[in-house]
């Protein structure tokens, strides 16, 4: 029996074998899908057609080609972040607290092929043998990712990053544990002085989440420009434009970079320009306007911890064509502090350290940690922490 997230039984799915011979009969007939229809069609190839059996039908054909298919309940769970797929018969969901694994199956990989191919098409992509990839932002907001089998295993894997409607306060994320008051008090202080910062942090420890809640806090005469490679951010703020980048399409044209619309950000008169997500060539230009007046600018990036920051800025730039020397310099005049997530085993994401850039007598930056939080919130000062006591300017 297949069982919903909350253990309550669900409807009983429709019959493979019903599912293909109406498929079959319905694409002959091109139309609007309907109960009737389907009835017809289970009528004509001699399958029960008792009212269960039509209506389990029309609802396994209906997600076929409406939404997310069977993945549509998930996404409208309370609290749901990422929804993946890994074949037919594994399916997870992530509320905040780590991956759950659901009751929803797919009938095939057939099944999970099909949908991915359609959610790409909504998406203007193609999705083939050929193109076996594809990432994209569905209409609703939705990030959508797929790769087919047999480059993936153990089946096509889907992944679907849902954007919540609104962003977090920082008192939100603060109530849930992100943060303690303290440290709430230090990231309203660091927005208001205007130092420019990086969030770094893993895959899912909310530094998109966190870099809204900052940003709500902009004052509302700043013009906020946003550049993004799929429009997560939603800042609660009455000054906010966006700018997003495009992929080629199907024939390799018209595709617009992160780099190209981070410097026509700069002509747009940003008060704070931010880049949603820093991992490529933008790091250059994001650093260079962060350079030459643009104060208060900030993005989030990819790192294990604070003091990796460098090393990871370091690389992006080295593979856009800055020289080591170059990234350094840069990087120790643009950006004055590094506000670094880490996820718990338990799933909880927060605040766990605050660091800020030292220029060595070698020209090279290092990290230097000025608070460290513990899981209880708790403050721990550091070394660097009279360096970032001065930034604030008390």
């Amino acid at each position: 029996m297949t069982v919903g997230l909350a253990g309550e039984p669900a409807r009983p799915p429709a019959e493979p074998g019903d599912l293909e011979a109406v498929r079959d009969r319905l694409a002959r007939e091109p139309g609007e899908l309907t109960p009737h229809r389907v009835a017809r069609a289970l009528r004509e190839s001699g399958r029960p057609v008792g009212d269960a059996a039509v209506l389990a039908v029309y609802e396994a054909l209906r997600r076929d080609v409406v939404g997310a298919g069977p993945l549509e309940p998930l996404l409208r769970t309370p609290g749901v972040t990422d929804v993946l797929v890994n074949g037919a018969d594994r399916v997870y969901l992530d509320r905040g607290a780590g991956l759950e694994p659901t009751g929803v199956r797919f009938p095939d990989e057939e099944a999970v092929r099909r949908l991915a191919q359609r959610l790409a098409a909504v998406g203007g992509r193609r999705l083939d043998d050929a193109t076996p990839h594809a990432d994209l932002r569905l209409p609703d907001g939705t990030r959508f990712h797929a790769v087919l089998a047999p480059v993936a295993r153990p089946g096509t894997l889907i992944s679907l990053r849902v954007l919540r409607p609104r962003g977090f306060t920082l008192e939100e994320l603060e109530a849930a544990g992100t943060l303690g008051p303290d440290a709430a008090e230090l990231l309203r202080a660091i927005v208001a002085t205007r130092l420019a910062f990086l969030v770094s942090g893993g895959t899912g420890t909310g530094k998109t989440t966190l870099l809204a809640a900052l940003l709500s806090l902009v004052a509302p005469a700043e013009r906020i420009v946003l550049v993004e490679d799929a429009g997560e951010l939603r800042p609660r703020h009455p000054h906010v434009v966006g700018l997003e980048s495009r992929p080629a399409n199907i024939e390799g044209a018209g595709e617009i970079g992160l780099r190209t619309l981070v410097r026509q950000a700069l002509r747009m008169r940003p008060d704070r320009l931010v880049v949603g997500e820093v991992r490529g060539g933008e790091v250059v230009d994001l650093l260079a306007a962060l350079n030459t007046g643009h104060e208060g600018g900030c993005g989030t990036l990819h790192a294990n911890s604070a003091v990796d920051v460098p090393a990871r800025v370091e690389a992006l730039a080295l593979a856009a064509g800055l020289a080591r020397a170059a990234a350094h310099s840069q990087l120790a005049s643009a950006v004055d502090v590094v506000l670094h997530l880490a996820r718990d085993r338990d799933g909880r994401r927060r605040l766990a350290q605050v660091a800020v850039p030292e220029r060595g007598s070698d020209g090279l930056v290092t990290m230097a940690v000025a608070l460290g939080l513990g899981p209880d919130g708790t403050i721990t000062p550091g070394p660097a922490a009279g360096r970032l006591a001065s930034r604030l300017g008390s």
